[in-house]
């Protein structure tokens, strides 16, 4: 699970890139979690809090709320 200051630090695009791969990934738990297959059941709640973390920095940077970081690549 990805904490709130390690996503505040992230630029823009890292987090639009997290925020796909943390919805893929709660897709796959979510399927897991039908079929009986997921050992811990509470990996869906924190990753889904994790997308909605991440979520909400994307829309602070869309409000002007944070100013965009420049990538280090």
């Amino acid at each position: 699970m990805i904490k709130m200051d390690e996503i505040k630090q992230l630029p823009l695009e890292e987090l639009k890139i997290r925020l796909r791969d943390a919805e893929d990934e709660l897709s796959n738990l979510r399927f897991q979690l039908a079929l009986h297959q997921l050992d811990d059941p509470l990996k869906v709640r924190h990753l889904r809090h994790s997308v909605a973390r991440i979520k909400t920095v994307i829309r602070e940077y869309e409000l002007g709320l944070r100013e965009p970081k420049q990538s280090q690549n």
